[in-house]
């Protein structure tokens, strides 16, 4: 186990490094969810400046930043590193699949919550938004635990497609989600179906895990069964699709 952890905390360093040499990939990271929330919360008073709406609707936005982050991250990076020649090398070297995987979700992931503070920034000096630090501390581990899911689906993507399809389905997954998922409109103004559906979504399930960590509340079961659920199953997939692509070389 140590050994595996080793290779796990090195593995992410350098990937890392590879990513912070490129600043461009940073800045669009940080700077499209604050957009976001300039665009879509700050100009709507009634959502800005009432504290329980402005407090959830910058928590759906951060949920949004960091599935954004986690499905580009991972589906992209891991699809575009498939397809050269140094990847095929990497699996001839003795490193568990399972190292590679979290050294994906070390590093990546850590560049997606990275997104996530100025979008807390600008909640706090542009809107009514407002928490306890035991509620902040909350969110984050519950943040923390819901991202996971998110993870694993751009891991997926990124082993089981070629980097042109990933990039589409990328994009239709990250907003289905964000849409069906209640980050871009309360879930209280749904149809009541597509309230149902919704449950059954990562992207809802994290955002009231968070909802709840920050705001108190009652916690609904499907939430944290779901979020449960979902990393369970997804990484196993993610196992399956590494196992299956072991050994490909692409041109």
């Amino acid at each position: 186990m140590a050994t595996t952890l080793q290779l796990t905390a090195l593995h992410a360093r350098y990937s890392l490094l590879e990513t912070v040499r490129v600043p461009i990939a940073l800045i669009g990271s940080l700077v499209f969810p604050a957009l976001s929330l300039l665009f879509f919360v700050v100009p709507q008073a009634q959502v800005a400046g009432d504290p329980v709406i402005a407090t959830q609707a910058v928590i759906s936005l951060i949920v949004f930043a960091v599935l954004a982050n986690s499905l580009f991250g991972f589906g992209l990076t891991i699809a575009q590193a498939r397809e050269q020649a140094w990847d095929p090398y990497l699996r001839t070297l003795p490193v568990t699949g399972v190292a590679r995987v979290l050294s994906h979700l070390c590093s990546v992931g850590l560049l997606g919550f990275a997104a996530v503070i100025p979008v807390v920034v600008l909640g706090a000096l542009l809107t009514a938004a407002t928490t306890t630090p035991m509620g902040l501390l909350g969110g984050i581990v519950a943040l923390l635990v819901g991202a996971l899911p998110f993870m694993l689906v751009g891991t997926a993507i990124g082993y089981a497609l070629p980097s042109k399809a990933a990039i589409a389905v990328v994009q239709v997954v990250m907003f289905s989600l964000a849409f069906a998922g209640g980050l871009f409109i309360p879930p209280f103004l749904f149809a009541p179906w597509l309230d149902r559906l919704s449950m059954f979504l990562p992207s809802r399930q994290t955002r009231e895990l968070v909802v709840w960590a920050v705001q108190g509340g009652e916690l609904p079961w499907w939430s944290w069964v779901g979020v449960l659920a979902w990393t369970l199953v997804l990484t196993v997939v993610v196992l399956v699709l590494y196992r299956r692509d072991e050994g490909r070389r692409y041109r």
